[in-house]
């Protein structure tokens, strides 16, 4: 999401099978806005983008950008959200000398190669803060499930540290802030979408593949196989209620 004067931007990035990045859409609107994300999707499926075999797709916290995807994607879409900015979250709401003995906690948990014990490991500390930090607790626990997708689907360690958060498509959003860090008059919307295409464009010059890439094929197998579990659960679920 990228600020322009009064607006916002939403960009996309995919990552292709073979781990090779590509900046490939945008809109002018906001993250908490599901029709803006379902419209820049709808724009990725119309212009190509297939999800017949299942979609791995890594957001922040946003409601919006959430709903959007499964609206779209439905079970196609497999969701791994930013463990990054769920951790700025959580001690967002905890007074400044507790905030690191959680973050460390909460990162330990987050590395954990088993997801079941990092999964343990999060509910444990919400329920340690339920008392003194409501808050911070509920924050833990929304989307909680989702912060081990990628986990989950037994991916290797390194590829699994580029892929639980969004870096990849804030390193774009860093790059096209400074390409157009000098713009004064961003004219009207088409312009300022001109110029953070131009940004994106940019960016693209200096990508390399994700780390990890070479276990991306395995990844690929994965998530297709976690898509055809998931649309075999819905049918049967769909056949006991008929």
């Amino acid at each position: 999401m990228i600020p322009t004067t009064d607006q916002m931007i939403v960009v996309a990035l995919v990552i292709t099978t073979d781990g090779t990045k590509i900046p490939v859409g945008l809109v002018l609107g906001d993250t908490e806005n599901t029709v803006i994300v379902k419209d820049l999707l709808a724009d990725l499926v119309a212009r190509g983008l297939r999800a017949d075999n299942g979609l791995l797709v890594v957001i922040d916290g946003s409601k919006a950008l959430h709903a959007g995807i499964v609206k779209v994607f439905g079970d196609q879409a497999v969701i791994q959200r930013c463990t990054l900015h769920k951790r700025r979250n959580v001690i967002g709401y905890l007074p400044v000398d507790e905030r690191d003995t959680v973050d460390k906690r909460l990162a330990l948990a987050f590395a954990q190669p088993d997801p079941a014990k990092g999964l343990k490991a999060c509910r444990d500390l919400a329920s340690q803060l339920d008392k003194t930090h409501p808050d911070a607790a509920s924050s833990l626990r929304e989307g909680l499930e989702e912060m081990f997708t990628v986990a989950r689907l037994g991916t290797p360690a390194r590829l699994r540290r580029t892929l639980t958060n969004t870096n990849c498509v804030e390193s774009m959003i860093s790059i096209i802030k400074t390409s157009a860090g000098r713009v004064k008059n961003w004219g009207d919307g088409t312009m300022k979408k001109r110029w953070i295409a131009a940004g994106m464009l940019e960016a693209e010059r200096s990508f390399r593949r994700v780390k990890g890439h070479a276990d991306m094929p395995a990844l690929v197998t994965a998530v297709h196989a976690e898509v055809t579990r998931r649309t075999a659960t819905s049918q049967e679920t769909d056949r006991a209620v008929a």
